[in-house]
This record gives structure tokens, sequence and C-alpha cells, in this order.
């Protein structure tokens, strides 16, 4: 009899502790589970806008969230999400006694878990910190933490944590972003039967989901009205007014991404930021929506022309492909950024990871050195043959470079050379200035992988759309060089704004790079670019083809808006006969500038003369001149042979 005690009493003992641990555990278990809700921090998705506060694209990880506060939700909404889900939520201490006794009742009758009587603080517990597993120990935890959660947040914060959390279908977690996902409006302009409507849908999210099921959904959003009505929270005329009512609902996709290569440049750009797409983040760009839809219509305009000469070339038709890039001259500001003819076939942004051979669009920046030696518009150089003998190793081998229309001029202006692009006339010019000098400004005005030969007269070397924008700001800015800005200004939760300064690089005169401008200019008026001219507005350009037709650029630019246009096959294979600079860029490059007057008639029209620039006739011919670079000519000089 006494061991029978003994082991009763071990027993008992046993049960004790087994039955303290269990209570420890699960106070630890809750005591972690609170902290999780307290101390809330859900994904929240970011923003980008583009300069005229419009969206560009949402970027989100798992989760799809805005956030909202409570003072931020309508308290009709509050009052629509009680009478369906807790009548009494202001009333009890987290857990409703009666409805879960009616659940149990429920539950015993149909011998199977039908209802659980659950309160809005444990759904957001079972939400957030629980799963919802239906046993026992389970909903120990849930009431042990309801109960717990009520003495340290308030009815109110438990309200803004559910509402934020809860999963609204379609891709949709929290009210705010069902808001904007389903309806296209801020909270403050809801409905009753809109609001209706979002707090139906926590129940059954894809079954009562308004874009699939809208009439079920509807049913639905009438029977919270209902529930309202008999509560005496609205009046028969807003039951009956709101019964009726049939709200728009919008079908729309949860990135809304309206410019993919600007999207997929920033998220290269911010790289760095762990959290860019969880931390609800407004990042505010430079880029003009406008300005992107009329950038792409350009570039895909310039597309269809090369295919349109080639309708048999298959290959061509598969790997034929652009970019677009367009730039506010005197601040650097990236307006328009388009990587390529179709993102759907190909992400890869041809605008900046791309880099391509230059051709004859570098010859600007070889005559700004020469204006800037001291050389005048009207200073002639010759366009002649030349032939340059070289070593490949121990091979000797000949290089004999040719204008495009295989022709000869004799001697000729610097202005007329650089207006038909001629190729011997500009080597000639390189060895008159001199060949260092030559190559250590290409690198000072923003290029690289430079090759040390002549062959850098004509464009040997590559460079993206984007950077080639960069560049050609030494023109269109009158020598100070901004690098490009994508971004102006990235907003975090707090409202601390962290802005995006660019370096600024002042690399001439703006009187000598005027100089250029005006040489630019008459490229588009009467030479290889005036398939870029537009009517009413003073636009100037470089035409750039490479060997074979393999690519093809205009950079150009007008008082205020610079542009540059590339094509070219994505393999580096020639695009076909023809195909150079001054055809499908420059017809892009004037699509785009005729369009950009039709939305902004008010865009500077003519180039500024800077002070210290003057003009002179010239054998009927008009030059400009400063004092660095009078008006006077070349002596003759007789080039035949060169060995480098």
């Amino acid at each position: 009899m006494k061991s029978f005690f003994r082991i009763l009493s071990v027993i008992g003992i046993v049960a004790i502790i087994g039955i303290v641990a269990f209570v420890v555990q699960v106070y630890v278990e809750v005591r972690n589970d609170t902290d999780k809700i307290v101390h809330y921090k859900p994904q929240i998705a970011t923003q980008i806008f583009d300069r005229q506060n419009r969206l560009v694209a949402n970027l989100f990880e798992e989760e799809f969230r805005f956030y909202a506060t409570f003072e931020e939700m309508p308290a009709r909404l509050i009052e629509a999400l009680l009478a369906i889900e807790d009548t009494l939520f202001f009333e009890h201490p987290g857990v409703n006694v009666d409805a879960i006794m009616r659940a149990m009742i429920k539950n015993i009758q149909n011998a199977r878990y039908a209802e659980g009587g659950s309160t809005i603080t444990q759904q957001l517990i079972k939400n957030v910190a629980l799963t919802r597993e239906k046993t026992i120990e389970r909903k120990i935890k849930e009431v042990l933490l309801a109960m717990r959660l009520e003495t340290i947040l308030s009815k109110e914060e438990i309200l803004e944590r559910y509402l934020n959390h809860t999963y609204f279908g379609h891709g949709f977690y929290g009210v705010k972003t069902a808001t904007m996902g389903y309806f296209r409006k801020n909270m403050n302009a809801l409905t009753l039967k809109e609001m209706a409507i979002l707090v139906s849908l926590p129940r059954a999210p894809s079954f009562y989901d308004p874009t699939k099921n809208y009439e079920f959904a509807l049913g639905r959003a009438n029977n919270v009205l209902q529930r309202m009505y008999e509560l005496g929270w609205i009046s028969k005329e807003e039951f009956d007014e709101g019964s009726s009512e049939r709200p728009k609902v919008y079908d729309d996709t949860l990135t809304q991404n309206v410019a993919p290569y600007v999207v997929d440049e920033v998220q290269r750009q911010l790289a760095g930021l762990a959290d860019l797409k969880t931390a609800g983040y407004k990042i505010y760009l430079n880029i003009d929506l406008d300005y992107q839809e009329i950038a792409q219509e350009a570039l895909y305009f310039g597309y269809e022309q090369i295919l349109s000469r080639h309708k048999n070339d298959e290959d061509l038709k598969e790997k034929l492909n652009g970019a677009f890039v367009v730039l506010e001259n005197k601040t650097g500001k990236i307006l328009a950024l388009i990587g390529g003819v179709d993102y759907a076939k190909s992400n890869f942004s041809r605008a900046t990871q791309s880099k391509r051979q230059v051709g004859s669009s570098v010859k600007p920046f070889l005559y700004l050195s020469a204006i800037n030696s001291g050389l005048s518009q009207n200073y002639q150089i010759p366009d002649i043959a030349r032939t340059y003998e070289y070593k490949a190793g121990s091979v000797r081998k000949k290089w004999q470079p040719k204008n495009y229309n295989k022709s000869l001029s004799g001697f000729v202006s610097l202005k007329t050379a650089l207006t038909r692009s001629m190729n011997l006339a500009t080597i000639n010019l390189v060895e008159e200035v001199g060949f260092d000098r030559i190559y250590n400004e290409v690198l000072r005005y923003g290029f690289s992988n430079v090759p040390k030969d002549l062959t850098i007269s004509l464009g040997s070397f590559g460079a993206s759309p984007l950077n080639m924008a960069r560049n050609f700001m030494v023109f269109s800015n009158y020598g100070k060089v901004i690098d490009p800005m994508l971004i102006d200004r990235i907003v975090d939760m707090k409202g601390d704004v962290a802005y995006f300064t660019p370096n600024e690089y002042e690399l001439s005169k703006d009187a000598q790079s005027f100089l250029i401008v005006d040489i630019l200019r008459n490229v588009i008026n009467a030479g290889t670019g005036r398939r870029a001219r537009v009517e009413g507005i003073e636009l100037a350009g470089k035409t750039g083809t490479t060997n074979d037709n393999v690519d093809s650029w205009f950079c150009g630019f007008s008082p205020s808006i610079e542009a540059v246009v590339w094509f070219g096959k994505d393999d580096n294979t020639p695009m076909g006969y023809s195909e150079t600079g001054s055809i499908a860029p420059a017809s892009s490059f004037g699509y785009f500038f005729s369009k950009i007057l039709e939305i902004d008639p008010g865009l500077e029209r003519k180039f500024k003369i800077p002070q210290g620039v003057r003009s002179q006739n010239v054998d009927n011919e008009r030059f400009y001149y400063t004092d660095e670079s009078p008006i006077r000519s070349a002596p003759k000089a007789n080039h035949d042979t060169i060995i480098f």
C-alpha cells in the first residue's frame, strides 16, 4: 500500500513538473510571439515615380503591401469590418467567451471543427505569430497571447496591424493596397459599398475577389451592409444606396511597370539597398513618362524602317535592336531610357549594359580638341588618301582608310570636313594636332578602353548609348559635362529624404564648344544628318557608322534636350547595305523631336551664342571664331605614306 502511494506521489510530482514546464514553455513562446506583433515590421512595397509624380512601378518581394496608419482608415471601414467579423471588439479583452462557447456547441453538433469564434485580435495572432493548425495547444497559446496583447497594444493599434497584415486577394496585402489595386483610390474616397467589398475579402480572399467573382463579391458586401443596418450603424437610406451600387473594379497587374528598362536600371543603381523592395521607399526619378513613351515610339519608327528595307532578311528580324537615351542638357537629368525594341523579348539594356563601336560619332570630340589647340572653323585640312604601314607581331601590314563615298576633295575647311564626316580629313587633322594630345583628350572627354593608334579617328572603340550621351554634353551643355542622373531623390517611411547630386566637369570653354555646336547644326542642315531636321527648332548632331554597317548612331541635341539613338544587331554582324547613322538613327531622332514639340511647344528653339564669339563670311560661307581660334587658313602640305 505504501508503495502504491509512493508511486502515486511520484506520478503527481511528475505531472506537476510537466504542467509547470508546459506553462513555462507556453509563456516563453507567448512572450516571443507577442514581440512579433508589438514590434510589427511588415514587408512594404517600394514605389517608383517619374518627375511629374506619376507611378512608374511597384517593387516588392513576397508580399505586395502599402502601409496605412489607423488615422488614414475611414471610420465607416472600421465599422464595416467589426459588423461582419467582431461586433464586440471594443468590449472584450481579446477573447469573446460567448463566441467561443457558441463555436464549441456548433462544432459538437457538426462532429467536426466548423467554427472558431475568433476575435480580430486572435485572427491577427494567427496571421502573424502562429500557424493555422487546429490543435488544443495552439488554441491555448492563441487565447493567452490575445489576452496579453490587449494589455500592451491599444484597440486601434491592433486594428491597424490587422488591416495592414491581412491578405485581401489578387496579390494584395493590407487594406490600403487592396483599395488602390481594386478601385484605384485612396481610402478616404471609398464608397460604403467598396468598403463592404474590402472587409468581405479576408474570410475567403480568392472566392470573393471582385475581379474573378464580381457577383459573389457584391452579394457578400450586401450581407455586410445588412449587418450594419441591423446594428443601427447605417441608416435605411445608406443601406439602400449601398446595396444598389455596382462599383467599378480594376484588374491591374501588381508591378504596374510601365518603363521596365528604367526600373531595371534603378535596381542596378540601388543594388546596395538590401531592403529596396521591402522598406516602403518612394523613389522619384528624373524620367518623364511622356518623353519615355515618345522615345520608345521613335526607336520603333527607325527599327521598322530598317526592317522594311530588308524584308527577306530573317536573321535581321531576329537580331536587330536599338537603344534611345534622352538627357536634359543643363542638368544631366535622364528624361528617357529605352534599352531595346521589346522588353518582353529581351530585358538586356543596350542603353546601359552594351558597349558598341561609336564610329564617326566620335569625330566632334576630335574637332573640339583641334579648336581648343587654336585651329579655326575655316582651317584647311587635306582630304587625301593615306597609306599607313604597321607591324602585327612580325608581319608588316598596311592600313588604307577611305571616305564613305570613296571620293577625295583635296583641301577642305575643318567645318566642311566635320559636316560631311570625311574620314581622311579627320585622320589628317589628328596628325596635325598631334596624336598624343588627341588621345589624351579623348580619355578626358569620358571614353575608356581606347586603342592607342590612329583608328581612334574613326571611332574604333566602344561606348554605351548612355555613356555617349554623357560625353556629348561637352557640346550640348557648352563645355560642362554632368554625370547623367536617373534618380532625383529617395524618401523613406519616416519621411527622410536622400537627394542625388551629380559630378560636374568643366572640359571646355563655352565659346570653344559653341564652334562645334555650330558645325553640328550644319551637319543637320546641310550634311550627313539631314533626316534629323525638324521644322521650327534648331538641332545639332552627328551621325556615326562603323565598318560594314554593324553599328549606326545619331547623337544630337536641341538647345535644351539631348538624344542619342543606336541601332545594331545583338551579335555584332552587319545590318545590311546603306544602314548608316544618317538613315534610321537620324530619322528616329527627327521623329522624337517632332513629337516632343507637340507636347512641349515651349521648348527652347534657338542656340544661344556665348560672349566672345563672332562670325565672318569667308568665300560665301559663314564661320564663327573666338580669340583662341581666329579665322585663318593652314599651309597646304604634301602627305603620302606614314609609318607607325
